[in-house]
């Protein structure tokens, strides 16, 4: 019987050495490659288009979820659940929309990953129960007129949430636009719209948002100016 492929992307080395065990701990899966940032795990999918790619949210460079439409588009068959430290609904209902079929939560007991990983290879979708509870929480106070604010990440295209990340990254103009294969006048033009979507007209404001959002974490943050 053949395994069931699959792909790790977190940056934290530790968190993947875990899940790796894991992961190849349970009957018929095999992880086949790791990944440490955003722009790897979509390089790797392309290359080896595993079955299944469990990718993080916070990575450096790419987030998870940008990365995730990425392999979408370019490895369709590879199938995509989110894992995050996030439960709300922002981050659940973009990760659906976007088009992963399973989201995780990284304090999830053992049993679930598995579950989890089970259900996606048999052709179904997985939300921790701890991510279902909390949209049927919102969902009550929705239709009861006390809906939450809706995150202004929606407000921006993928590239606009791409260069956001790298601005509070710390990126300058040129090196966002070396990174992204773009001229430095595009980099300029997408900084000001994103500054203008946001209504946020500096650098710090925008980490500030980045962070608060959960585009990029502190701790990733502190590790990158370093």
């Amino acid at each position: 019987m053949s395994l069931t492929r699959i792909l790790l992307a977190d940056d934290h080395t530790l968190v993947r050495a875990g899940l790796r065990s894991l992961v190849e701990g349970f009957d018929g899966f095999e992880v086949v490659a790791e990944a440490g940032e955003g722009r790897e795990a979509v390089r790797l999918s392309r290359l080896l288009e595993p079955d299944i790619a469990l990718i993080d949210i916070s990575m450096p460079g790419l987030n998870g979820l940008d990365a995730t439409t990425l392999i979408i588009r370019d490895a369709p068959k590879t199938r995509v659940i989110i894992l995050s430290m996030h439960s709300t609904e922002n981050y659940v209902l973009e990760a659906l929309r976007i088009g992963a079929v399973g989201y995780v939560i990284k304090d999830a007991a053992v049993e679930e990953l598995e579950q989890a990983l089970r259900a996606i290879d048999r052709g179904e979708r997985w939300l921790s129960p701890a991510v279902s509870h909390h949209l049927l929480d919102e969902y009550l106070r929705m239709i009861r007129g006390q809906s939450v604010t809706t995150s202004g990440l929606k407000l921006l295209t993928r590239r606009q949430r791409e260069i956001l990340q790298l601005i509070a990254e710390g990126y300058s103009t040129r090196d966002i636009a070396e990174r992204l294969s773009i001229s430095i006048k595009t980099a300029e033009s997408h900084r000001a719209q994103v500054m203008e979507r946001l209504d946020i007209h500096d650098i710090a404001g925008l980490t500030r948002f980045a962070i608060r959002v959960g585009l990029i974490s502190p701790e990733l943050l502190s590790n990158i100016k370093k």
